[in-house]
């Protein structure tokens, strides 16, 4: 029986699924519920037109969740293609409509002629527990994100001279967002105003503020509604701080007990929320990269070629990578150069080549990728390497 391959395009309440053969011929195609006796129906109907199936998806997670767990608790082989790689490989196909079918049918060729694809792999549960923690938590974090931004659009000085995830801060801006409300109140009343709410370090808050607001002068159009919304966000924010709390605390508690949280942590700079942001996207198996290049470049710390006609050695930033990953290693490698004279002796080596900062920080980060790769491979934690000194 010839082998075929079925593309999903994935959804939210229905997919729609293609099946080729090895000419590319459409064998089927249809749009099926998200339900588990509809995607059972779907699979019968494909095995019964060849046994070896090959799956392609666009959706390693959300609303793919329950068809890719069904066919994988069926044995079958199934290869990830990432919606942007679809988007592009669309334009190499006739027509310039875009509908599920269409898109259903570049991802079951796709699965036919690529040979880099990454396969999906049945999960491990406590790697699908960490998964779904840490994506609450970015959901929570996003409401932080806006506050800085409606804040930064006004009070650019204040944003950067604070922080306003902490408590003080927040109540500060529960109170006062823009630069003359600040000014009009002084250093005094508004130390008095955030004593009275039990503010720590309320005098140095003050000053911090009203040197912030001396720094600007002009009322940025907008500045009315974009301050309610600040305030708003501030309480809000307020809120949440104690849901990320206890959300920490869950992510803490699971990270500690993969096989792989003591490796993990061994790295300087890599805490339990890093660590499992880690594992959340690798699943801290490295049988799923080959080599640290390949983890590298999924990871996006790694240059990708970009080489024409007689030019060669023309390196630039690769489009396709991970973003969660490169957080992960670029967050800890700043890390690790204030806790790590290894790392600090790499990036003061880094900077005195000429590099600028950020790409220092890069290099280091491509450096620990090899490093936290062979740990993994090789199931050891890390030890410093001591510095060399010169013989008398």
């Amino acid at each position: 029986m010839t082998a075929i391959w079925a593309g999903i395009d994935a959804g939210r309440t229905h997919h729609h699924c293609v099946v080729i053969d090895d000419t590319g011929k459409r064998l089927l195609s249809r749009r099926v519920a998200n339900d588990e006796s509809e995607l059972l129906k779907l699979l019968a109907d494909v095995l019964a037109l060849s046994v070896e199936v090959t799956w392609g998806i666009d959706l390693a997670d959300g609303g793919a969740a329950l068809l890719i767990d069904l066919l994988l608790n069926h044995g079958q082989h199934m290869l990830y293609i990432p919606g942007r790689a679809v988007s592009r490989a669309s334009e190499g196909y006739r027509g310039e409509g875009k509908t599920d079918a269409k898109d259903a049918a570049i991802i079951a060729d796709q699965a036919r002629i690529r040979r880099d694809l990454q396969p999906l792999r049945p999960g491990d549960e406590l790697v699908a527990e960490i998964k779904v923690l840490t994506g609450h938590r970015r959901d929570l974090a996003r409401v932080i994100n806006r506050l800085h931004n409606h804040l930064t659009s006004i009070f650019p000085a204040l944003d950067r001279a604070l922080d306003p995830t902490n408590a003080g801060p927040l109540i500060l801006l529960t109170g006062y967002q823009t630069p003359a409300a600040i000014r009009r109140t002084g250093a005094r009343r508004l130390e008095t105003w955030l004593r009275n709410r039990k503010v720590r370090g309320a005098a140095q808050l003050a000053e911090t503020a009203l040197a912030a607001a001396e720094s600007q002068h002009t009322s940025v159009t907008g500045e009315k509604p974009t301050a309610q919304l600040v305030h708003t966000l501030a309480r809000e924010v307020m809120r949440l701080n104690e849901q990320i709390a206890e959300t920490d605390k869950l992510i803490e508690a699971r990270f500690r007990e993969h096989k792989h949280a003591e490796v993990i942590a061994s790295m300087p700079g890599i805490g339990p929320l890093l660590g499992a942001e880690f594992l959340a996207v690798t699943g801290g198996d490295m049988a799923a990269f080959d080599s640290p290049d390949r983890l590298a470049g999924f990871a996006g710390v790694a240059p990708a070629p970009r080489d024409s006609g007689k030019i060669s050695g023309n390196l630039h930033r690769p489009r396709r990578y991970s973003r969660r990953l490169q957080r992960v290693f670029y967050t800890s490698a700043l890390i690790s150069i204030r806790c790590c004279e290894e790392s600090r002796r790499f990036y003061d080596r880094k900077r005195a080549e000429g590099k600028r900062h950020t790409q220092a920080v890069l290099a280091l980060a491509r450096r620990r990728v090899n490093v936290l790769w062979a740990l993994l491979r090789d199931g050891r934690c890390y030890e410093p390497i001591p510095p060399v000194t010169n013989a008398a």
